[in-house]
């Protein structure tokens, strides 16, 4: 991502904030894997969108009109016997230089500065309740600003939702964004394929998510966006599934929820294939509905709908085709009415996503449904999950899980779906699994 984009976004934000306002952003914390092990930093999403700054200990703030330079960086500064150990720094000058902060100062002195700078202020606009220690820390600041009122100084009076103004911005994704979640979205159909070729019954699951990551990483996605979800058989049933553990068998079906972050930007795609490298005939009925929802609910996806108008039309899809293989029974719009798919299908059909995989942004403004708008980026994904415990099952359906997940753009006429190249129809999904006798 270009620096120009971090410094546009800063100065929308600082249009917004206007005089008087000052925001206030801090990054992550580092977090204790294990004893003194660390996890991989990862920045907060809403610092990263506004700094692209990778380190850990840094906060930004913003003050309009300031004279000395609206944007501060709070960072860590050089240290040649500490980047020794732990790697390089970009210190107070490089915060300036690489990243376009006007003025930086050590995160050591944040104590001292920052309520100096809060003084006299009308507006802070600060996101309460992400990191409980930040939270404190401000609420002494304030405090000391407010006792010098006796000195003509004030605290500001009014907080407002940072978070809040911050995710409206997120949701609409500027071109820059869109080009690193296409790249997010490539590499990981690329690995969904490679997943399809290397399967083989034997396997255990974390083989197969050893492939998506190998793919992830040889093209540039140095994490996946969340932990994936590779489950066999009765594991194709359960939703957040990541154990990853058990052995895969011809006859199963293999549900793989898998993403790659990309630039700080997420995919996120499921793919539902058989063990064996060919349908059965129950499982091939189960796919070609939950295929039939999902390009219904896509075809929903373009401006002037709202969020949840694929939802509507991805259940009444799948109610019918429950009603059609004799699962449900009845009347199709008292069906859907009385809610009778949920059993089999407990989810909603989609949800925003950009630099986090359940990414920011509000679903219903004013109690109504989002309206979609050019630029928002949502996922598509019906599923049937017909788990062996469920209550009336007929056996010939049971551990039939899936799910098929796509990432879509609203554009300006209607829709994109990001991740095309990922293997979708029942044909193009054993095709591309007969590739692993090929190699």
């Amino acid at each position: 991502m270009e620096k120009r984009e971090f410094a546009r976004r800063r100065k929308r934000l600082m249009d917004i904030a206007g005089h008087g306002g000052i925001v206030i952003q801090p990054t992550a914390p580092e977090r204790i894997r294990n004893r003194d092990v660390y996890y991989p930093f990862r920045p907060d999403s809403d610092f990263y969108y506004l700094t692209g700054f990778p380190e850990p200990e840094a906060v930004l703030v913003l003050v309009p009109d300031r004279p000395q330079g609206e944007c501060i960086l709070f960072c860590r500064e050089r240290d040649d016997e500490a980047e020794s150990w732990h790697g390089r720094r970009a210190g107070l000058e490089g915060a300036c230089e690489l990243y376009g902060a006007d003025d930086a100062f050590p995160i050591t002195d944040l104590d001292d500065i920052l309520p100096g700078l809060i003084e006299n202020k009308e507006r802070i606009y600060f996101t309460m309740g992400r990191y409980a220690d930040f939270d404190q820390r401000l609420v002494s600041w304030l405090n000391r600003v407010t006792s010098k009122g006796r000195a003509g100084i004030h605290a500001p009076d009014q907080f407002v939702s940072l978070g809040h103004v911050v995710h409206e911005m997120r949701l609409f994704k500027s071109s820059q964004e869109l080009k690193a979640m296409r790249r997010a979205a490539s590499i990981a159909a690329a690995a969904h394929r490679r997943a399809m070729a290397a399967c083989k019954s034997g396997m255990r699951e974390y083989q197969i998510e050893a492939e998506l990551l190998h793919s992830f990483m040889q093209q540039g996605a140095r994490s996946p966006a969340y932990p994936s979800i590779v489950g066999g058989g009765a594991n194709s049933c359960i939703l957040h599934y990541t154990e990853n553990s058990d052995v895969l068998k011809d006859g199963d079906l293999l549900l793989i929820d898998a993403g790659a972050e990309y630039d700080s930007y997420a995919s996120d795609i499921t793919r539902t294939f058989p063990v064996s490298g060919e349908y059965t005939t129950e499982q091939r009925q189960i796919y070609e509905i939950v295929l039939e929802a999902q390009l219904a609910a896509i075809a929903e996806v373009r401006p002037g709908n709202t969020w949840n108008e694929p939802h509507e039309a991805a259940i009444e899809v799948i109610t019918r085709g429950l009603i059609d293989i004799g699962i449900l029974k009845g009347r199709l719009r008292k069906l859907i009415d009385e809610e009778a798919y949920k059993p089999y299908y407990p989810h909603k059909t989609g949800h925003w996503l950009g630099m986090d995989v359940h990414d920011v942004g509000d679903y219903k403004l004013h109690d109504e449904w989002r309206v979609f708008e050019p630029g928002m980026v949502t996922t598509v994904e019906p599923g049937l999950y017909l788990a062996a415990t469920l209550k009336d099952l007929g056996k010939q359906w049971w551990n039939i899980g899936v799910r098929i997940e796509d990432d879509v753009l609203v554009t300006e006429t209607g829709h994109e779906i990001l991740t095309i190249e990922a293997p979708k129809s029942v044909e193009a999904v054993e095709a591309a699994m007969r590739e692993r006798s090929a190699a």
